[in-house]
């Protein structure tokens, strides 16, 4: 599991109740027929691209949200901003696994913005590195169980093995309650969703000291906040 092929495959082969994992299920609803294929595929590109440029920072937040993370493989990366994502790791490629417009998240517009304008490469986690998900609504967020991060926290090591990062970000408080055993420097910032955005950019220009570049202004999003899912027969 120490190269970006094999801990991609590992993800894979984890099935847990009401979580929906990327890299192998595939959904009804939005998917295309090759959809965790390109996700496991694009998962790979970039955690290889972040080992090549030798990223020295990651950011973690808590679990993939069902906007983003969901449908791209990617951690806090919407299908609006793979692009973006791919041009941060030197322009590998980064595919779509979805059919239908591009479907844009709150908090993966944040995040981007920041990361270009900061223009320093990041990888990106979460604590939890798949999509939980409440009841029969697989298009809604919940946040992971204990035995859930348990159960998946090993992978978090070997990420953390393979990038030997020098500091980790921790993206609002349950990420820096979680993150907090790792012997590793964690600076945390506020989650930008629930009205803490400027307090999440304000976060990220004191750890990166570019408080006259990244304005803690409010961002114009023309779409709905990551937390109202429309309701879904299928996952």
């Amino acid at each position: 599991m120490n190269t970006p092929k094999l801990f991609a495959e590992t993800l894979a082969d984890v099935r847990l109740p009401s979580v929906f994992n990327p890299y192998v299920e595939c959904c009804e609803l939005h998917d295309r027929r090759d959809g965790p294929k390109v996700r496991k595929r694009n998962l790979i590109r970039f955690l290889e691209a972040a080992i090549d440029v030798r990223v020295d920072t990651l950011w973690i937040a808590r679990d993939l949200g069902y906007r983003g993370g969901r449908r791209t493989g990617i951690p806090l990366t919407d299908e609006v901003h793979l692009g973006r994502a791919a041009a941060m790791l030197g322009g590998i490629s980064l595919d779509r696994a979805t059919s239908g417009p591009p479907v844009a998240e709150r908090t993966a517009a944040i995040i981007w913005t920041v990361l270009t304008r900061i223009n320093q490469p990041a990888m990106l986690w979460n604590v939890f590195p798949f999509h939980p998900y409440e009841g029969a609504n697989p298009l809604s967020n919940r946040c992971h169980t204990r035995q859930e991060r348990e159960t998946t926290w090993p992978l978090l090591l070997t990420l953390i093995s393979m990038l030997k990062p020098r500091r980790l970000v921790a993206i609002g408080r349950d990420a820096s309650i979680a993150l907090n055993s790792l012997n590793i420097p964690i600076e945390t910032v506020r989650h930008p969703s629930y009205g803490g955005q400027a307090e999440f950019i304000a976060g990220i220009n004191a750890i990166y000291g570019l408080s006259a570049i990244v304005e803690p202004t409010v961002l114009e999003l023309p779409f709905e906040g990551d937390c109202v899912a429309p309701k879904a027969k299928h996952s």
